[in-house]
């Protein structure tokens, strides 16, 4: 797997036991991929198994109480909690379902985290915790101003990693994400598959607002590089991830009709509530850990494309 550094026989990694909760997912299918390739011994819970038969599904909702006691099993070296409901919209439609998924959820599975003494918590957070400032480069020092209730669920659950490292002195670390994309999309709703979706079926997209809006995309590749950075480095408290290169929407769908061939047509709509105008990130302290993304956005949805290029008949 390109740009997770993950080696075989890695001494950070080789032998623990970590839970992935939403491990059979987009980022999670790819991280517990590299955490096999370290040699860690790799437990999954979501909602359906992990396709590797080397690793152990818990397969259910983690919002029911025994699923996410099965899960957290005792002699596990560390979580890594993915699982989240990761949609502003829905969470604006439906905050009170989001709420009970992403921190009524969290909230237990870190004390059962507690109660069966598993040291280290790393936590899948976002940059959206700090609302809109503008074009301010977004770094860890910013305070926690969340403009959705998406990004408020997100930003809970990052006090209560903090409160569980200053009173019980676990090791937890938030690592906050950028825009993530890469291979294993083909099923996810988000702006990347939907351009290439749109390029496969000579369609068109949306866009919320102007075009002009600034996002940092990120490869999934670099996001699973981060969060092995951050287990095997001990870091604790927020990490901001990207790779520290912000696009405006318009040059994303230029991006796409470069790597894909296709015109991508696009109809401009009113802008939703919550939006950012801008996302500009500071990655400074990811770099200290010694965090590189590998890839740029051409070279990186040029990975994505294959999936969801037609095939053609011979």
């Amino acid at each position: 797997m390109t740009g997770t550094t993950a080696q075989r026989g890695d001494p950070g990694l080789e032998g623990k036991r970590v839970l992935v909760t939403g491990g059979a997912g987009f980022i999670g299918g790819r991280l517990v991929t590299a955490l096999l390739d370290a040699g860690a011994e790799v437990i999954v819970t979501d909602h359906h198994p992990h396709p590797d038969p080397a690793v152990k599904s818990v397969v259910g909702d983690l919002c029911d109480p025994e699923v996410r006691r099965t899960a957290v099993s005792a002699g596990l070296d560390g979580m890594v909690h993915l699982a989240a409901v990761t949609s502003v919209l829905r969470s604006i439609e439906d905050p009170g379902g989001v709420y009970r998924l992403n921190v009524e959820a969290t909230a237990d599975l870190l004390e059962l985290c507690r109660e069966r003494e598993v040291p280290r918590v790393l936590f899948a957070s976002t940059n959206a915790v700090t609302g809109d400032v503008g074009d301010t480069p977004i770094s860890e020092r910013l305070p926690l101003r969340p403009l959705t209730p998406y990004g408020a669920t997100k930003a809970a659950a990052e006090m209560l990693l903090s409160a569980y490292t200053g009173v019980y002195g676990m090791q937890t670390c938030a690592v906050r994400f950028a825009n993530v994309y890469g291979p294993g999309m083909r099923h996810k709703d988000s702006f990347v598959p939907r351009l290439m979706r749109a390029a496969a079926s000579d369609g068109g997209v949306q866009v919320y607002g102007d075009g002009t809006q600034l996002r940092d995309y990120v490869h999934v590749d670099d996001i699973v590089q981060s969060l092995l950075l951050a287990w095997r480095t001990g870091r604790t408290g927020p990490l901001v991830v990207g790779s520290g290169s912000s696009t405006s929407v318009n040059e994303l769908i230029e991006t796409a009709r470069t790597v894909t061939g296709a015109p991508i047509p696009v109809e401009y709509t009113p802008a939703k509530a919550g939006e950012m105008p801008a996302v500009v990130l500071d990655i400074s302290e990811a770099h200290a850990l010694g965090y590189r993304p590998h890839h740029d956005l051409r070279s990186g949805m040029a990975t994505v494309w294959p999936e969801f290029a037609p095939v053609e008949v011979a």
